[in-house]
């Protein structure tokens, strides 16, 4: 072989071998929203959805980790259960502090020491270390609205409040997205709540200076009111994210290197701000329909880019949500239409149920992953970082990736279970422990499901099978004291984990 074509070999082998990565989480969207999930009772149009599932494939035993948003996040990019964690229930409050420790790897970090252009753009909701002090705290909250409607609200603000929220946004927001791993960052770091302002690396884009009024935080738009630009728009939020992940895409691509894009999308989460070009398209007369229907047409533009990039054949991309649709948004009045988002699943959003957390969850690999594809094995969106860490020929070390199982077995082709085990909890903390298709829910008075027999956990048969309950609790209690469910040297959770189901006053009471 010539000198040359030798060196040309070397070089597209060694890209092939370390493929793009974009990793795609869509907010509040039900494992039924898509309709290649749903083909008899999804209503709602999806063809970007669909199209990403004909050419990869689709897993129907996909999950987050939580019924809902934070929990989920942290357990995608760091490959570690979110309840290891201080965050035991709920979610990172308004002005929280960072979720991921400064020196936890991350799928982000873990690609950028191999070489790759990490970038975060969207929706980041972990915290971070707000540069406001005690006194300060007071001219940050206390406004009004609430999730779903207005609520109190206030109308007017003093000097004060200006003054002291031009001192903090003047300085840099540190603990984000590029102290995690990512070269950079753009999005709104909750899009519901304030600073109603984009966030571009770790400084505002403006100042905000004003009240968010009244009129946006009705008919799910905004939940919180706090410091805003002036003229804030919630419309313009998700298509700028779509042009900013184009730009970076586009940019990448040009100068031939690997790169990772987490595009963490606002929807179609409130706020339900549909653009003109989308109000009214779903035929249901709901605006989180319409909504999905924009959140589909944004994945379409990147994946639009990525054939634009020359890009599409050497790039793994990952499309997934991180929890159910919310029940709130009018869900039935939408299966009145014919249109179920969990599907055949019970519950929605924050639920122990599958409702809460089997997820849209599609993986596409020309090359890799056969085209058009299903997979019925367990898989989470812990499983992400080992995945990447097998493609990418990185050794996790025992302290990263801890509840992280390689999916590249089943992406492959076979069909074989790559992990034995998964705990998914609601949102107000309640865990569930699986084991093959047996679904364990720690509830005061215990159900046990076979989702292989029950997938709508319409029939509790704890009763009838006392033994496998409590070693199903065993198993759980032993996977909670390791600090890992990886094979591996045993791990300390961050905090004293909570057990389930709590002790009731009455027993208590009792011990004592």
């Amino acid at each position: 072989m010539k000198p040359l074509l030798l060196l040309f070999f070397l070089s597209t082998s060694l890209f092939a071998a370390k493929p793009n990565f974009v990793i795609i989480l869509a907010d509040d969207l039900g494992y039924g929203d898509m309709q290649a999930n749903n083909p008899e009772r999804g209503k709602i149009p999806t063809p970007n959805m669909n199209r990403l599932a004909a050419e990869g494939m689709r897993f129907t035993d996909g999950h987050s980790s939580s019924g809902c948003c934070s929990p989920s996040r942290y357990t995608l990019l760091t490959g570690r259960y979110h309840w290891r964690t201080t965050l035991q229930s709920g979610i990172v409050g308004s002005w929280g502090k960072p979720l991921i420790a400064k020196d936890r790897l991350t799928i982000a970090s873990m690609a950028k020491e191999q070489g790759y252009a990490t970038a975060c753009i969207g929706k980041w909701h972990l915290g971070r270390d707000w540069p406001i002090t005690p006194e300060q705290k007071a001219h940050f909250g206390g406004f009004g609205g609430k999730a779903g409607g207005g609520g109190q609200v206030s109308t007017t603000i003093t000097d004060a409040h200006r003054e002291t929220w031009k001192a903090v946004f003047s300085q840099r927001i540190p603990g984000g997205p590029t102290e995690r791993g990512f070269d950079e960052y753009f999005g709104t770091d909750v899009p519901n709540w304030p600073p109603y302002c984009f966030i571009d690396g770790d400084r505002t884009v403006g100042i905000p200076s004003e009240l968010l009024p009244a009129s946006k935080l009705v008919k799910n738009q905004a939940s919180l009111q706090g410091p805003a630009l002036a003229d804030w728009q919630l419309e313009g939020i998700l298509p700028a994210l779509a042009t900013r992940a184009e730009k970076f895409i586009q940019t990448q691509s040009e100068a031939k290197k690997p790169f990772l894009l987490y595009l963490p999308l606002t929807s179609p989460h409130t706020p339900l701000a549909v653009n003109a070009e989308w109000k009214g398209k779903s035929g249901l007369n709901n605006d989180f329909a319409d909504l999905v229907m924009e959140t589909d047409h944004v994945l379409g533009r990147v994946l639009d880019a990525l054939k634009a990039g020359g890009v599409e054949n050497e790039t793994f991309v990952l499309f997934t949500s991180d929890n159910g649709c919310a029940a709130y948004i009018g869900v039935k009045d939408m299966e009145k239409q014919g249109h179920y988002p969990s599907g055949p699943l019970r519950d929605y959003k924050t639920s122990v149920y599958e409702g809460g957390h089997r997820v849209p969850f599609v993986v596409k690999w020309p090359g890799v992953v056969k085209a058009g594809s299903v997979c019925k094995q367990l898989v989470l969106q812990a499983d992400t970082m080992a995945t990447l860490a097998e493609i990418l020929e990185v050794k996790l070390p025992d302290t990263a990736g801890e509840d992280s199982f390689s999916m590249m077995p089943l992406l492959k082709g076979e069909d074989r279970p790559i992990r034995t085990n998964a705990v998914n909890t609601a949102c107000g903390g309640t865990p569930s422990f699986r084991d093959g298709p047996w679904k364990y829910v720690a509830h005061a008075e215990p159900e046990l499901y076979n989702l292989d027999e029950d997938l709508a956990e319409s029939m509790n048969v704890a009763p009838l099978h006392p033994d496998r309950v409590k070693a199903m609790q065993a198993a759980f209690e032993k996977l909670i004291r390791a600090g890992r469910s990886t094979p591996g040297a045993p791990q300390k959770n961050d905090i004293q984990v909570v057990r389930y189901p709590k002790a009731t006053a009455a027993a208590k009471a009792k011990k004592k």
